[in-house]
């Protein structure tokens, strides 16, 4: 299976629940690459994660609705929970994810090319760590809550 589109996403708290953080990497057949940062509020770091991943979903929705087209979108994560959650290997108990892990299965639905979910290290998903510490950053939240 090939690949053409790669998305790098992640998500973070300065303190577990804490002030919070997304972003994602999205890199389009063409090489361009569609970037976001933002603060979502105080969250823990896994509704962050996943709060990332359903941001970069969207996008893609809507670059798919928009007419931009590939043969296949690989999704990086460095969270492995939320990989094993999507893909399945673990179950999502927790009520607070669930609703999280819910919304994300009803996206990856609505995508008209295969697609593959991967957890990576952290180190392979610097550029998305780096719009999440430049967003929090923005905001003058220190890091040193983390």
């Amino acid at each position: 299976m090939e690949y053409d589109v790669t998305v790098h996403t992640d998500g973070g708290a300065r303190g577990n629940p804490g002030p919070a953080g997304i972003g994602y990497v999205i890199k389009l057949p063409d090489g361009t690459e569609v970037t976001h940062g933002a603060v979502i509020g105080n969250s823990t770091n896994n509704i962050a994660e996943y709060t990332a991943l359903r941001a970069a979903l969207e996008k893609l929705l809507q670059l798919q609705a928009e007419g931009v087209n590939w043969t296949g979108i690989r999704i990086c994560l460095d969270s492995e929970l939320v990989v094993r959650q999507v893909t399945g290997v673990y179950r999502t108990k927790e009520a607070h994810l669930k609703n999280q892990f819910l919304a994300v299965k009803s996206q990856l639905e609505q995508l008209t090319t295969p697609y593959k979910l991967v957890h990576v290290p952290r180190a392979h998903n610097a550029h998305a760590d780096r719009l999440v510490n430049q967003a929090l950053d923005s905001a003058g939240i220190p890091s040193s809550i983390i």
